[in-house]
Formats: structure tokens, C-alpha cells, sequence
């Protein structure tokens, strides 16, 4: 997603409309094809004291930080719920307000019906947060839910996947294979390596005492394994599943049941059901909390911008915001064009006024040099998409 920045300068309220002309001829005309410029209007708020101002600022960039997180937390999620073969689908499923990001961001308007400008900065901060905090447990909850679920669905493909040393051998004992019933014979099932065919066929009569002869049978077989039954007595199937592992045969933990095979298939097609079921429902869930949580992240950016503006440029608060979307590798250009133009704001003597070459800026600007500087307040906006 590209990068979005916010951006205001002084100005006195009649001048608005010139003023947001003369700044988008700089970066956003067909002159300077540098951008896309549209007005970030900021309402009226009730200021309280400078300390409070101050105290806030702070608050408010650690908020900032935290809405970021959530933000692109529920990005992860709806990329995770679409899968690698549906990538192409995660820009269409991030909308905000029945808007495209782009489109919301552009024409953002404070939501004076929910967050009342009557109401102080700090408790306008408090609710955006509340709202953030609660959809994050919220959404930590359904997944931790759905995680569970989805664990569950995989636990039971895995045992029909593998070879028969440890896949679900259900499918492959029929009634036939086995003793039943009997009160001092039981019938193991054993995985036998191909290349140890000779072996057991030669050895597992003699494993231990008490085996029936000639009781074992091969009911299946894949690349890596061969599946046989032996019959013995019970008291001695602990000893000889020992002698087995000295010899690298493998005593599968199986003990068989008609309905097994019904009751496995019933379970699948249940845990796959719930589990289709929850992730349309966590889908479209992510998808409206990415909204919420991205109508939130902006109107934050709208008090940060409202109290740094407050703090820099002094009071009355007359200053003008705007939107900009910067066109590919233009950045640093567009930077530039505004430090010339608004160097002045930074408190240099030497370009108070002036407008002189771009090739001055960085010796201008006091601290210019440090990147997070700017001479106007400046904040941006970009998620991981």
C-alpha cells in the first residue's frame, strides 16, 4: 500500500481555499506531478492547557503506535484466512467505511455524531482507544477460538496422511483381521519396514512364548511399511511390543471397533464444517474491525495533527491540513519542495521568509538532517499490505 502523509501550515481561515490551492500547485499540478493533494480537514476542539497539550502529545504517539499494530494485525489475519492462492483478493477485502482506503482517506470528515467535538482531547483519545482495545480482545478471543478449532481439523487429516509406522490404520483392520472376544488372546497390529519382511516372517513366532504360529497375516501395505497381525496371548503383549522395538517392528496402539471407521468420518465432516463456518465468520469479522480500527487509526491522526499544530504554530488554531499521497519515488523530492517552502516554520533566521534554492534546504533547517525532522507537523500513514 503506498504511503500516505498528513501535513498542516499555518493559515488564517479566510485564506483556506487559496492557501490549499498555492500548496497543491507545489507538489500536486500538472506542473508538479509530484502527488495527490486533498484537503485533511480538522474540526474545532476544546484546547485545555498547554500541559495538558504537552502530556497529550505524547499519549497520542504511543496510541498511534498501538493503532498501527491493531491495524495491520487484522491485515495479517485476512491474508492468513484467504490463503497464498487468494492473495490477490486481501487490497478488495480492505475497506473502510463502504470505501477503498484510498477513497475514505481523501475524503475523511471528523465523525462528530460518534466522537463529539464537545467532548476534551484526552476523552476523545480515551474512546478511540477503548474501541481499538475492545476489537482486539475481541478478535484475539474468535481466533484463539478458531485456532482450536482448525488444530482440531488438521490433528485429523494428519492421521490420514504418512505411512503405516503412523497414519490412523482404521480404514485397513477389518473384522476378519482379528480375535474377539476372547478372554486370554488379543490380536496386534504391527508395522513391519519392507525391508524387514524376511525378518519378522522368520522371528515373530519366537519373539516371545505364548504367540499363536502361523497367526500373522498382511492386511496392507504402502511404499515404506507392510501392515500384519499376530495373535498372542495378552499377559505377553507388553513383552513382545518390547521385543518388537529391538528389532524395529512396530506395535501400532490400536484396538479395533466396528463402528470406528463411521464414527471418524462423522467426526471429520463435523470438525470441517465448524471449521468452514467459523472462518467465513472470522473473515467477515476482520473485515469490518479493519474498517473500525482504520476509521479509528485516522481520526487519530486528526488530533495529532490538531494538538502539534496547536503546539508549533501557537494559538488561535488557524491552520489548514492536507492529505498526501505521494507518486512512486517522488518522496524525497516532495520533501524538499515543502522544506523550501516552509523552512521558515522550522524557526531558521536564515530561511524565515524565504523561499531560496532546494540546494540550501538541509543548511537551513536546523536538524534537517535528522530524518524524523520536518519544519511543518507532518505525520504518515502507511500499512503493510
Amino acid at each position: 500500500m503506498p504511503e500516505y502523509w498528513f501535513v498542516s501550515i499555518p493559515c488564517k481561515r479566510e485564506s483556506v481555499t487559496v492557501t490549499f490551492q498555492n500548496f497543491k500547485a507545489k507538489i500536486g499540478s500538472l506542473q508538479n506531478d509530484l502527488s495527490e493533494v486533498t484537503q485533511f480537514p480538522i474540526s474545532e476542539f476544546k484546547i485545555g492547557t498547554l500541559d495538558t497539550l504537552v502530556l497529550l502529545s505524547e499519549d497520542l504517539a504511543k496510541l498511534d503506535t498501538a493503532f498501527e499494530s491493531s491495524a495491520n494485525k487484522l491485515v495479517d489475519t485476512i491474508r492468513s484466512l484467504l490463503g497464498p492462492d487468494h492473495a490477490d483478493k486481501l487490497q478488495g477485502s480492505l475497506s473502510v467505511n463502504e470505501k477503498t482506503i484510498d477513497g475514505y482517506l481523501k475524503s475523511f470528515q471528523w465523525n462528530t455524531m460518534k466522537y463529539r467535538t464537545d467532548k476534551s482531547l484526552v476523552e476523545l483519545a480515551e474512546i478511540l482507544n477503548n474501541e481499538v482495545v475492545s476489537i482486539d480482545n475481541l478478535m484475539k478471543n474468535k481466533l484463539a477460538n478458531y485456532s482450536v478449532v482448525k488444530g482440531n481439523l488438521q490433528g485429523i487429516q494428519r492421521r490420514e496422511v504418512g505411512n503405516l509406522a503412523s497414519r490412523n490404520i482404521v480404514p485397513f483392520v477389518k473384522k476378519e483381521h482379528v480375535v474377539l472376544d476372547s478372554e486370554y488372546l488379543e490380536t496386534l497390529v504391527v508395522a513391519v519396514p519392507k525391508n524387514l519382511y524376511k525378518d519378522w516372517l522368520n522371528k515373530y513366532e519366537t519373539l516371545t512364548d505364548k504367540v499363536v504360529p502361523r497367526s500373522s497375516q498382511k492386511i496392507a501395505e504402502d511404499d515404506e511399511y507392510g501392515l500384519f497381525t499376530v495373535t498372542l496371548f495378552k499377559r505377553i503383549a507388553d513383552e513382545f511390543s518390547n521385543k518388537c522395538r529391538e528389532e524395529r517392528f512396530i506395535v501400532r496402539d490400536f484396538a479395533y471397533s466396528e463402528g470406528a471407521l463411521e464414527e471418524q468420518k462423522r467426526e471429520l465432516e463435523e470438525v470441517d464444517s465448524s471449521e468452514k463456518e467459523l472462518w467465513g465468520t472470522i473473515l467477515r469479522l476482520a473485515k469490518t474491525n479493519f474498517g473500525e480500527v482504520f476509521q479509528n487509526w485516522v481520526h487519530l491522526k486528526a488530533l495529532r495533527v490538531f494538538v502539534e499544530s496547536v503546539l508549533r504554530y501557537g494559538l488561535p488554531p488557524e491552520f489548514v491540513g492536507f492529505t498526501i499521497k505521494p507518486k512512486p519515488r517522488q518522496e524525497q523530492k516532495i520533501l524538499d519542495t515543502l522544506v523550501v517552502q516552509f523552512g521558515h516554520l522550522g524557526g531558521s533566521p536564515s530561511n524565515r521568509g524565504s523561499h531560496g534554492n532546494e540546494d540550501h534546504a538541509e543548511e537551513a533547517i536546523p536538524g534537517y538532517n535528522d530524518k524524523d525532522y520536518k519544519p511543518f507537523v507532518f505525520f504518515s500513514l502507511r500499512l503493510d499490505v
